[in-house]
């Protein structure tokens, strides 16, 4: 006959929970210290943002809706005029040939150096990139100016004279009235010349960040070196080169001496490349020191516009990638 035995209480107290483990603190730490910075980011945002349109609000109240889409900019005489779009104009139309330029040369130097250059070439290519990234501005527009500037209007002459019996392209390849050496063409050159080794050293380090076995499986697969790039690294990088494209984009529609110095400071609208214009940087950097009253808040307004124009071409931007990317997930 089995003997039970008698069950025993139970003796054991909560448990307790003991000493913290290491970095918990420092975790927590750290979380709020990044929190803080990158609320930071938004606070300063904010604040030039609301001291800007603070100080821009006579001339919104002054010129009205006319301060966006107002066709004339005459800050001298009895009746002045400060309407933005041909500075806007200007400013997209520099952008644009700025982008058109230097987009496709940076993405072939960065697939050179990261997939075709030897490996003793690699480093002084990229030394020289880096090294045209930081040079200021300045040295930039001036040196278009004094080497540029004359030498380039015979060539737009040419181009305009060969041009000239085609449709459409006599209108855009050529000035109003005649092709100018300072115009937007010029500035869109040298700002392309600007932009290309930033754009290039952020989509470099974006082409290195593809992994290697896909590229080698993409070749053992018998693709070759450019369907490996199309297939493999492109698809990888999209989002990247979108975003160095986006920062690229933000430099041109900023910058300020080389543009005033090579645009003419002509504002207006129009669709000749080879002819002189404004941009709504080069006009503030311009004209701020002489300008007050409704003048400077028209040109702190400028700001506010170009504030916004970059945050609106970037959200478009992301929302085609983001659709581009759920098109091809879907596929």
């Amino acid at each position: 006959m089995a003997v039970e035995a008698p069950e025993r209480p139970h003796t054991r107290g909560p448990i307790s929970e003991g000493p913290r483990p290491p970095g918990v603190v420092t975790d927590h730490l750290f979380r709020w210290l990044t929190l803080g910075a990158g609320l930071m980011v938004l606070v300063i945002l904010g604040l030039i943002l609301f001291s800007t349109t603070r100080e821009a609000l006579p001339w919104f109240r002054s010129e009205g809706f006319g301060a966006i889409i107002g066709h004339d900019w005459i800050p001298a005489g009895n009746n002045p005029k400060f309407g933005a779009l041909p500075l806007i104009c200007g400013t997209l139309l520099v952008s644009a040939i700025a982008l058109t330029l230097a987009v496709p040369l940076s993405i072939g130097i960065a697939l050179f150096v990261t997939e075709v250059a030897p490996r003793p070439l690699r480093k002084p290519v990229i030394y020289v990139i880096d090294l045209l990234a930081v040079i200021p501005s300045v040295v930039y527009g001036l040196w278009g100016l004094s080497v540029l500037v004359t030498p380039i209007k015979g060539v737009y002459d040419d181009v305009a004279s060969t041009v000239s019996s085609i449709p459409v392209l006599n209108t855009v390849f050529s000035g109003d009235p005649h092709p100018s050496g300072r115009s937007f063409m010029t500035a869109g050159i040298v700002v392309a010349i600007m932009i290309t080794p930033i754009i290039t050293s952020l989509t470099r380090e974006v082409f290195a960040t593809v992994p290697t076995s896909q590229k080698e499986a993409a070749l053992a697969m018998g693709a070759t070196r450019w369907e490996m790039i199309r297939g493999a690294v492109f698809p990888h990088s999209r989002s990247g080169v979108v975003a160095a494209v986006l920062i690229g984009l933000g430099r041109a529609m900023g910058e300020t001496i080389a543009v005033a110095l090579l645009s003419g400071s002509s504002p207006r609208i129009t669709g000749r490349l080879f002819s002189s214009g404004d941009a709504m940087a080069a006009i503030i950097a311009n004209q701020f020191n002489e300008a007050t009253d409704t003048w400077r808040s028209a040109l702190i307004g400028l700001g506010v516009v170009l504030f916004f124009l970059t945050i609106v071409i970037g959200v478009i931007a992301r929302a085609v990638l983001h659709a581009s990317e759920r098109r091809m997930a879907g596929t």
